[in-house]
Order: C-alpha cells, then structure tokens, then sequence
C-alpha cells in the first residue's frame, strides 16, 4: 500500500511529538485522548511503522522511524503555512513574485540590507533578482523582465517609464599601489595616462552603443561587469573607475589607492527607482521602493568622502558609502 497520509495526521503526529504526551496534544488541538490515539493509529497503519514506543514508558517516545518522519511532517507542514500566506496575500493584493533589478552601483550591503527586511515582510513573495551594469537595469524594466529597477544610468527619455530620484552616487579613478600611475605623487593629468591601459566595462544592454563614459586612455582593456574589472584592477594590470562601495574595503586596507584626477568626471549621478508606466508596483514592490529610499539617503556626497579619505577616517560601514 501506498502510504497517503492526511495533512490533520501529521499535524497531529507533530503536536504529540513535540508536547511530548497525547494528553497535552488532546489538551492543545482541544480533542479528546482517545480521538489522538485514533488518529496517530491510522497514521502509523497508513506509513506501515510504529512511530512511538509506548510499552514500559509514562509518555510516548519516538522510534527512530518516527524521528525521521518527524522532519518529514515538519517541511509538509511549513510549506502548507506558506500555501496559506500566498494565498492570502494573492487575495490582499500581494504580488506573488517581485523582479527586480538593480545596478551594481548601488552598496551591496544596503542591497542585503532591504532584501533581508523583504524576506521577513514579504515570506509569501517570490523573488527574482539581476543585477546589473550601465542600461541594463534599464533594458529589464523595459522589457518586463523586471517589475522594479534600482539603478542610475537613464540612457534615454521614455515616457513608458515612471522614475524617482532615491538616491545618490558617484565612482573613482583607482589603481594598485604598484601600478605606475599610483607612484607619481603629483596631479595626474591627461598626458599621464594616455598611455597607461585603462579597465572599461562594455554595456551588455546595448543602449550605450557609441557612447564612452570616462574613457582617458588610448589603450582599453574592455570587460563584461565591474567585479572583473574590480579583480583586475587590483591585480594591476590597469586603472579605472570603481564604485566606491565596491572597493571599500580596498582602500582602507592600502590595497587600491585613489588617483588624483581632474579630468575624470566625478561628480555625484542620481540613482532612480523606475517602474513602467503600465505597471504599478504591488505592496511588496513598492515597500521595496521605499527602503531602498531609506537606505541610500544616508549615503556621504562625494566631497564629504573625499574628506574622509584624506583624513583617513573611513570607518563606516560600507552600506552607508554611496557608489555608482
């Protein structure tokens, strides 16, 4: 026979395991002994194994069968409470899933930040996360890939899509401590690094074709994402520009030194939340709007940071230093 236990068999099989007696799951479940006996009987009939020892003992104890199909019980149960909260969420209005994507310029530590928040808000809600660089945030919300996009980097106007300004950021002009340009102890100029290759991260998105964004040098190394470039740049095989959350942890430890140059743009870039005009975020979504508006408003402006670089006072936890 086929084992098919009911779902009120199990329950009943996990209060009396985890009250320890049948009359204190009786007393619990509000059902009389004999009825919990009756039941955990039929389950035992229905699995074909003895679940509790009763003989020469005042209370039940597991077999070990019965420890084992106790997790069993346990996971069935936990995924039927989470049917239940989807299904209440559906009829409140919950979405079921959240696709979000957001720009690896935004600190990773706030990104972890709101999505733990989510998860504990939001249980019932499916996530789907990409993360993304330059117009790819952009292209997934486009696209409908993405309910949300959290990002910079508004290549074009499109009166499809709904933004709002959450934030700020900004990137630097980084090289190894041994890299020849972090050896010249005066302002670079543009004459310094002509010459020296330089770290460029090429738009999967296609909306930049044709566009450069602080290319200095003649020779360009062109990479896929910013981790890459991140992990080269450190490894010294060229210079560039890195969010500041990203390379943190770099330049307080000495391992990539900022670089003193004008003629790199570093001025702050906005970062927006940006939706289609077609589709309004649901509760879950829009709570995500909102903390992610929380999270980055703390963030330092880029001459605040300077500051701090220059007097060594970065001691704050990454998630509050702004990057783009």
């Amino acid at each position: 026979m086929v084992p098919n236990p009911t779902l009120d068999q199990l329950q009943v099989f996990m209060t009396v395991a985890e009250t320890g007696s049948f009359s204190a799951a009786s007393r619990l479940l509000n059902r009389a002994q004999s009825v919990i006996s009756y039941t955990i009987a039929n389950l035992e009939a229905q699995v074909e194994v003895p679940l509790f020892e009763r003989s020469g003992a005042r209370q039940p104890k597991l077999t070990e069968a019965g420890r084992a199909l106790l997790e069993d019980a346990r996971r069935i149960l936990s995924d039927l409470e989470v049917m239940r909260a989807r299904v209440k969420g559906l009829k409140d209005g919950l979405e079921a899933e959240v696709a979000v994507a957001i720009s690896v310029m935004v600190p990773i530590d706030a990104m972890v930040d709101v999505l733990n928040e989510f998860r504990n808000r939001f249980p019932s809600v499916s996530l789907r996360l990409d993360v993304g660089e330059l117009g790819e945030v952009m292209n997934q919300v486009l696209s409908g890939k993405a309910t949300i996009g959290i990002g910079g980097a508004l290549l074009r106007q499109d009166d499809s899509l709904v933004t709002e300004r959450i934030g700020h950021s900004f990137m630097m002009p980084v090289a190894a401590p041994g890299h020849p340009l972090a050896k010249i102890k005066r302002p670079l100029t543009l004459a310094d690094v002509r010459d020296e290759t330089q770290l460029v991260v090429t738009d999967a998105s296609g909306l930049t074709n044709g566009r450069t964004f602080n290319v200095l040098s003649y020779k360009t190394w062109h990479v896929s994402d910013i981790a890459t470039k991140h992990h080269l740049i450190r490894g010294g095989l060229g210079w560039g520009g890195l969010p500041v959350s990203v390379m943190y942890d770099d330049l307080q430890k000495g391992r990539l030194v900022q670089l003193d140059l004008d003629a790199y743009e570093q001025g702050e870039y906005p970062i927006y939340a940006m939706r289609r005009l077609s589709a309004p975020p649901g509760p879950a979504a829009a709570w995500m709007i909102d903390a992610f508006a929380t999270k980055l408003s703390g963030c330092p402006n880029h001459a605040d940071f300077k500051t701090m670089l220059a007097a060594g006072e970065l001691r704050r936890p990454a998630a509050a230093i702004a990057a783009e």
